[in-house]
C-alpha cells in the first residue's frame, strides 16, 4: 500500500560551461533494476551536468521510521545499486543532492519507492519497486529536508539569518536561488554567526559543508 508522505524537488536551473546545460527539472529520478530485494536508481544529472567529473552524488535511502537503509557519495556515477530487507507492503524514502562546483548548481531531490504490481496480458503478473510522486510535486517542508545536523533561523527570514550546527564550524556555505545562480558563497563560518542575503525574496537552497565532513541541504524563505 502507497504511504503518500511528501516529495521535494528543488529544480535549480544550471549556468553554462564549456557545454549546454539543461535544468535540473528535467533531471527525474528512474529506477533501473528492481527486485523484491534490491534496487538500482539512475539521477540523469551525471549525463546532463558538466564536467561530468565535478558531479557530486549523495544518496540516502531510509525506511519508513527514519531508519537508514542504504548511503552513499558518488563522483562521476548516475547509478545507483543497493540491498534491502524492506516488505513489499511498505515505503523507502529516497534523498538525492546532486552539486557541481564548476557548473555552479545543487539539486535536491526527494521521493518514495512503493511495490507496483500487475498483470501482463498473458495473464502473469509482474512487481517492481517505483516511485510513489516521480520527484515531482508534494509539500515543501524546511524541517524534513535533513536531519536536525543544522538548522537555519528565522526561517522564514526578511535577509538576515543564523545557522546554528550540533558540532563543528561550516568550512564552506553556498546559497543558490531557483534559476540555479551562486548568489552567495562564503567559508569558515562558526555556528550562530548573522549572515546576510542581499537578494529578492523567494526560496534558496543553502548547502553547507560541516567540518569537512558533513554536507547539509537547507531551505531558506526570504520574504
Amino acid at each position: 500500500m502507497k504511504k503518500f508522505l511528501f516529495t521535494l524537488v528543488i529544480a535549480l536551473g544550471l549556468t553554462q560551461t564549456t557545454q549546454a546545460q539543461v535544468g535540473c527539472d528535467m533531471m527525474n529520478l528512474s529506477v533501473n533494476v528492481s527486485d523484491t530485494g534490491l534496487v538500482k536508481l539512475y539521477h540523469p544529472g551525471n549525463y546532463l551536468t558538466w564536467p561530468s567529473n565535478a558531479n557530486v552524488l549523495e544518496w540516502k535511502i531510509t525506511d519508513s521510521q527514519g531508519n537508514i537503509i542504504a548511503e552513499d557519495t558518488l563522483i562521476d556515477a548516475g547509478g545507483f545499486l543497493f540491498y534491502h530487507n524492506i516488505p513489499i507492503t511498505d515505503t523507502m524514502n529516497v534523498t538525492s543532492l546532486l552539486t557541481n562546483d564548476v557548473a555552479g548548481i545543487a539539486c535536491l531531490i526527494e521521493d518514495q519507492l512503493y511495490w507496483e504490481e500487475g498483470v501482463y496480458p498473458s495473464g502473469t503478473t509482474w512487481g517492481r519497486w517505483e516511485f510513489v510522486y516521480g520527484n515531482m510535486g508534494g509539500n515543501l517542508s524546511v524541517d524534513q529536508i535533513e536531519p536536525a545536523t543544522a538548522s537555519v533561523y528565522p526561517n522564514p527570514s526578511t535577509g538576515a539569518f543564523k545557522i546554528d550546527v550540533i558540532q563543528g564550524n561550516i568550512s564552506n556555505l553556498k546559497i543558490y536561488s531557483t534559476t540555479g545562480k551562486l548568489v552567495y558563497s562564503e567559508t569558515n563560518i562558526a555556528s550562530s554567526e548573522m549572515l546576510q542575503l542581499n537578494q529578492p525574496a523567494g526560496l534558496y537552497l543553502v548547502v553547507m559543508q560541516i567540518e569537512d565532513e558533513v554536507k547539509v541541504a537547507k531551505l531558506l524563505l526570504k520574504k
